[in-house]
């Protein structure tokens, strides 16, 4: 069994071997499959069980539930130390992932999309609990900017085998599968292995916690997972839809997308570590709002498909500027409550994602401009919350009309 180590202590470990470097490596090993899964997802359901929207829908549905689930989390660490559940979510996701061309029917893509979405989104809520409780709030911007980075060149490194070898070796989507999830499994295994267990000095809270103080933080959760349901689920499934995407073209997209992502996540830590949350926030929803527009605009005005990749671009880029809402929720918690809140927000994140696909899906095949416009007002009134966040936010300080307030006892 792993050897035990107090954060305080872990200056004294190779640099490898730091809870620094490990969600680095987390970092590079989720996005090996889950961004494989992402890039063929469309076209493979197109090609082999024949998806329209409807079906597209009820998918994206299915792997919503257990990000829905993921309070589930917090009865699991009564168990299991939140580093061991991140790991074993983690291999679970690329086990699903490796298996997932062998599932080519409506049910059998519900079925392996579960187990897989099981492994991500538990994983998702470790992660964010282990980077909020390891790294010091003077910096986790930064640093979280540079892990985002490395998640994003890991895609591109994926993405980029995709479009080089596609075509040119032949390969089919059990190859691809097969491949990305098994190299995700093998390092969320090897990390099981290499690394010591890291002890936070703040023991977390093994109970469902939900404070009135957090109000702000919960409700933006919950409309940033509504309006990126509409984004995720069918701004991708558009390309290939509407204007005839193949595998190679979709993964290209895919590839300038994160490259540009893997470029600017440094700079966007600077500068929300040096301007604050509440900026870079309003700066996020503004543009969302204005970019979902533009998503209309190619229904209603016919715009074209350098338009749409233009966007689909655009709108990550935003989307990345969103971990300054974790590093607002850190400047604002009691240490304990990080592990508990990762699973309720995620929780909170997909109350609208597990009903908004399979309920937009019938409207994608009447008027899909209107989803669009659906998500620009989300973004529209995220916006307006965002005025909400204090310039420096801290404990009793959680929004501009808190100061004074004394802080509740715990």
């Amino acid at each position: 069994m792993a050897r035990t180590v107090p954060l305080s202590e872990t200056s004294s470990l190779p640099v490898w071997r730091r809870p620094e470097a490990l969600l680095f490596l987390m970092a590079a090993a989720m996005p090996v499959a889950f961004a494989t899964w992402s890039a063929l997802l469309n076209n493979f359901v197109i090609d082999t069980a024949g998806f329209t929207g409807v079906e597209i829908g009820w998918l994206h549905t299915v792997r919503e539930i257990p990000g829905f689930l993921a309070i589930g989390v917090i009865a699991i660490l009564l168990f299991v130390r939140e580093q061991v559940l991140a790991l074993v979510s983690l291999t679970l996701l690329g086990v699903a992932t490796a298996l997932t061309a062998w599932f080519p029917t409506f049910g059998g893509m519900l079925f392996i999309t579960l187990l897989s979405s099981i492994g991500f989104h538990y994983f998702e809520t470790v992660n964010q609990s282990l980077q909020l409780q390891w790294l010091p709030k003077a910096t986790a911007p930064r640093t979280i900017g540079w892990i985002a980075s490395v998640g994003a060149g890991a895609s591109l490194l994926a993405y980029g085998l995709i479009v080089l070898t596609w075509r040119t070796l032949g390969l089919d989507y059990s190859t691809v599968y097969l491949a990305s999830g098994g190299v995700t499994a093998l390092l969320a295994v090897a990390a099981l292995l290499l690394y010591p267990q890291f002890d936070s000095p703040h023991p977390q809270n093994k109970r469902m916690v939900l404070r009135r103080r957090y109000w702000l933080y919960y409700l933006l959760q919950f409309l940033a997972g509504a309006r990126r349901q509409i984004f995720v689920v069918f701004a991708a499934f558009m390309m290939v839809e509407r204007f005839g995407f193949e595998v190679d073209a979709v993964t290209g997209l895919f590839m300038i997308n994160f490259l540009v992502n893997m470029l600017a996540s440094p700079w966007i830590g600077r500068m929300v570590q040096r301007h604050g949350e509440r900026r870079m926030l309003m700066i996020e929803h503004a543009g969302l709002t204005l970019v979902f527009l533009a998503y209309g605009g190619i229904y209603v005005f016919g715009w074209g498909v350098a338009v749409a990749a233009a966007l689909y671009v655009i709108d990550h880029l935003f989307f990345g500027m969103a971990f300054a809402l974790k590093t607002y929720f850190q400047k604002i918690a009691d240490p304990a409550d990080i592990a508990p809140t990762a699973a309720v927000s995620f929780t909170i994140n997909h109350i609208a994602a597990v009903v908004l696909p399979a309920a937009l899906g019938y409207l994608w095949v009447t008027e899909p401009a209107s989803l669009f416009v659906l998500a620009a007002g989300m973004a529209l009134l995220s916006l307006g919350l965002s005025f909400l966040i204090p310039r420096h936010p801290e404990r009793g300080y959680e929004t501009v009309i808190a100061r004074g307030r004394p802080v509740p006892a715990e």
